[in-house]
């Protein structure tokens, strides 16, 4: 039987697939994309594929779909159900499959649904998402055949792997976990039995209506029951997972956010211990306190573009051993497999901390302090996102600021930085500032506001912005 698909012009991102389930995204989309990349691996040589699902109520039938499109390519298919994308990734690497498919919307609110695509142990991700595209549009595919399918139980694997690399002794911490309802509910129960200390686990449930608060760890709101939880407790740390558990969120024992940039000062002083002058990754996101302190460390910090894909093929290109996003994704390669899991960078964050003299809100307050905006996300027509940047760029050439172009202009001055980048994802431009002084943060501001409006587009809504970091 012929084969194509369109898929809806929105769904199609830079890192996966994603769209709202029953309007730009189907059934028959999952079985699109089962057949287009079988057919990828099977031109490759290849012919085993690793599926899962999180816990949304569309998972199950999307993910099911998938795997009737992976087999009509010829592949044996390795389905290990419901759980947290991180062990999808693990199941791959130890497997050995030449491809694997998580079927989860991470963060997105519960009617939305998505992919995120392993080609080998690679991130598949952007012209490659493009050409799977145009591959269902086109019918591009094999010849329909039968492949196979098994179920495996791999948590207990990945829950034995996650905790030989505890290094925190037996030092009993009283920790508060948030889940959000997300998938990694059920390997979390198990996870926090098998380590030393105190658990509390809220929102252990996985739930696709996310019925406690939106799964999404980098909103300070989503965070206020864990801080609660931690108030209330005593409790050393709060640890919080987004929707499918590849991003982690922080609070010490004072309840204060610990934002990505401030974790990885953290995690790459430990690291560093034992990978001394290393390379260690974060995006231009990531405050200037986080390269200085790298440094001061005796790493070798290195800024890159903001992407979890594009981080991971950085970290392999580099022989990096951490690496670490705003968002809440760290990457591990010292130990680890350099994939995004927030699970084994609890494991990881935890050992740290059992083996701190103080507590974690101490070297958190030793840190030099710095008042920032949080990311500020405008409008701006996909078209023309890439072109303001160019536009702004050219400018600051010429005028001789100090600017970076690792991923839009990231400008250095005596207050401090401020950066504008296009996303990769959304018609949006990002700003952030960061500054040792309100008036410096102002100054970044009315330097930031410049630029937009000779570009003819209108400042972001800064207020409320101020926050100490």
């Amino acid at each position: 039987m012929p084969f194509s698909d369109n898929f809806d012009a929105t769904v199609l991102r830079e890192y996966d697939i994603r769209g709202i389930v029953g309007q730009t995204l189907h059934e028959a989309d999952a079985f699109a994309i089962g057949r287009c990349l079988g057919t990828i691996v099977s031109r490759a040589g290849g012919k085993s594929v690793a599926t899962g699902y999180d816990g949304r109520h569309s998972s199950p039938s999307l993910e099911a779909a998938l795997v009737r499109g992976l087999r009509a390519s010829g592949m044996d298919v390795v389905r290990i159900g419901l759980g947290p994308t991180p062990m999808l990734y693990y199941t791959a690497t130890t497997q050995g499959t030449d491809a694997a498919i998580m079927v989860t919307g991470s963060h997105n609110p519960p009617n939305y649904n998505g992919f995120k695509m392993m080609l080998g142990r690679k991130p598949f991700f952007g012209t490659q998402i493009r050409d799977l595209g145009i591959m269902a549009a086109t019918g591009d595919v094999v010849a329909e055949t039968t492949g196979s399918e098994r179920s495996l139980d791999i948590a207990e694997d990945y829950l034995q792997r996650l905790t030989k690399d505890w290094d925190g002794g037996d030092r009993a911490l009283k920790v508060v976990w948030d889940n959000g309802n997300g998938s990694a509910g059920d390997v979390l129960m198990q996870l926090v039995k098998r380590l030393p200390g105190h658990h509390t686990v809220l929102n252990g449930k996985i739930d696709g209506d996310f019925p406690a608060h939106h799964p999404d760890p980098t909103v300070p709101k989503n965070l206020e029951q864990l801080i609660a939880e931690v108030h209330a407790q005593k409790a050393d740390i709060g640890i919080a997972f987004d929707g499918d558990a590849d991003r982690i969120g922080l609070v010490d024992d004072t309840g204060a956010i610990l934002f990505g940039d401030q974790l990885m000062i953290v995690l790459g002083r430990d690291v560093l211990r034992t990978h001394p002058g290393a390379t260690i990754i974060a995006d231009v996101k990531a405050s200037q306190v986080l390269f200085d302190e790298i440094g001061k460390a005796g790493g070798k910090p290195l800024m890159w573009k903001t992407g979890h894909s594009l981080i991971k093929a950085k970290m392999a290109e580099t022989g990096s051993p951490l690496a670490g996003e705003m968002s809440g994704h760290i990457f591990f390669a010292d130990r680890w497999y350099g994939f995004d899991d927030a699970l084994y960078a609890a494991v990881r964050t935890l050992g740290i901390v059992a083996r701190m003299d103080g507590k974690l809100s101490d070297v958190r307050k030793a840190l030099p302090q710095v008042i920032n905006t949080p990311e500020l996300r405008f409008d701006c027509d996909d078209r023309r996102k890439f072109t303001v940047i160019e536009e702004v760029a050219a400018r600051l050439r010429t005028e001789g600021a100090s600017v970076s172009e690792t991923d839009g202009v990231r400008v250095l001055t005596s207050d401090g930085w401020w950066l504008l980048r296009a996303s990769n994802t959304q018609a949006v431009l990002v700003a952030r500032c960061e500054a040792s002084t309100d008036a410096g943060l102002d100054r970044l501001k009315a330097a930031l506001v410049k630029q937009l409006e000779a570009s003819g587009l209108a400042a972001p809504d800064f207020s409320g912005a101020n926050a100490g970091h």
